[in-house]
C-alpha cells in the first residue's frame, strides 16, 4: 500500500488547530497560496473537505473533528521520535552490550565500566566475548557491539577510535633473584619467561629486541591469558611482560609481585575500540563508546600516577 505524503498530517494538524489557511501558512512558514494547495492535497488524501467555508471563516467537517485527536497524537509521536534520535533514556533502557576484549582489558577496566553501567543504565547487561581467530565478520553481522584490541580490523568500513597507548613492564615475584643486581638485557634474558598468547605463540617483539642485541630468551610457559600467567608467578622465577595498567590489578588483588622497567626497547601499543557503522548514530551505542573511553582515560591516568 502506497502511503500519502506524511507531511500532509503536519499540515492537517496545523489547519485543524488554526482553523485558517492563513494561520496554518504562518505556522508552517508557507505562503497562503502554498497552504491552500496543500489543503487541496489533504482533501484528496482524506476523501473529505476537512474545512468548509462558513461566512468569512472556515469550520471543520465532522470527519475532521473525529480525526483531530488522532492526527495530533501521530504528529506528537513523530516529533518525539525525531527528538529522541539524539538521546536515550538510560534509566529504562534494556539491552545487552557485547564487547570483545582480552582478559587484561576486562580485569583492569571491566569493573569501572560495569559500575558506570549499573548506575546509569541499571537494566542493561554487559557481556564480554573472548577474542577469536579470524572472526572479522562479528562486527559486520552484529554479533558484537565493540571490538577492543591493539590490532586494526580488516573490514574497511569499520569505525575505529583510539582509546589509549600503553607500554609493557616486567612482572615477577617479590623476592625474585633478578633484583639482586642491575637488570641488564643479559640478566633479563638469562631467566625463564612466560608468554601470554591465546594462540600458543611463544615469540614476539621481545624476542626481536633481544635478537638485535645478540641475545635469546627461553620461553618456558605459554599461558592463554594475562591473569592465568600472573597467578603462576608467585611460585616460580618466571618473568612475565604485562601492559603497565595491569599493575592496578596486582595492587588491588594484593598479589606479592613486583614490576620493573624492561631493559630493552619495545614499541608502545595503541588500544582501540572498533564498531560497525550501523551503530554509529545509535544513541545507546554512542553512550557505550563514550563511557568506555572515559573509563579507559580515568584508569590510564590512575596507572600513570601510581
Amino acid at each position: 500500500m502506497q502511503l500519502p505524503d506524511m507531511n500532509l498530517l503536519v499540515a492537517l494538524d496545523a489547519l485543524l488547530d488554526e482553523g485558517s489557511v492563513v494561520g496554518a501558512a504562518r505556522r508552517m512558514n508557507l505562503s497562503p497560496a502554498a497552504m491552500s494547495r496543500t489543503l487541496t492535497r489533504v482533501r484528496e488524501a482524506m476523501g473529505d473537505p476537512i474545512l468548509v467555508r462558513a461566512g468569512r471563516g472556515l469550520v471543520p467537517t465532522p470527519k475532521a473533528l473525529e480525526l483531530r485527536g488522532q492526527v495530533r497524537d501521530v504528529v506528537d509521536q513523530a516529533a518525539l521520535l525525531f527528538r529522541s534520535a539524539d538521546g536515550v533514556d538510560l534509566g529504562s533502557l534494556r539491552r545487552r552490550f557485547n564487547i570483545r576484549a582480552n582478559d587484561f582489558f576486562v580485569g583492569v577496566y571491566g569493573g569501572r565500566l560495569f559500575d558506570t553501567l549499573d548506575r546509569q543504565a541499571p537494566h542493561c547487561e554487559l557481556r564480554f566475548v573472548p577474542e577469536g581467530d579470524g572472526d572479522d565478520e562479528a562486527l559486520r553481522e552484529g554479533r558484537i557491539d565493540l571490538n577492543v584490541s591493539n590490532t586494526r580490523p580488516l573490514t574497511p568500513e569499520v569505525k575505529v577510535q583510539n582509546l589509549f597507548s600503553t607500554h609493557f613492564v616486567g612482572l615477577v615475584r617479590e623476592d625474585h633473584p633478578l633484583f639482586d643486581a642491575e637488570i641488564t638485557p643479559e640478566r633479563y634474558a638469562g631467566f625463564s619467561h612466560i608468554s601470554m598468547s591465546r594462540r600458543g605463540i611463544a615469540r614476539g617483539p621481545i624476542d626481536a629486541a633481544l635478537n638485535a642485541l645478540g641475545l635469546e630468551r627461553r620461553v618456558a610457559v605459554i599461558a592463554p591469558s594475562f591473569h592465568a600467567a600472573m597467578f603462576a608467578l608467585p611460585d616460580s622465577d618466571l618473568i612475565l611482560p604485562v601492559p603497565k595498567e595491569a599493575l592496578l590489578s596486582v595492587q588491588r588483588l594484593g598479589l606479592k609481585l613486583r614490576s620493573f622497567t624492561l631493559p630493552i626497547p619495545l614499541p608502545t601499543l595503541m588500544l582501540t575500540q572498533a564498531w560497525h557503522p550501523r551503530f554509529d548514530k545509535d544513541p545507546a551505542h554512542r553512550w557505550l563508546r563514550e563511557t568506555l573511553k572515559t573509563c579507559c582515560e580515568e584508569t590510564w591516568q590512575a596507572a600513570n600516577q601510581a
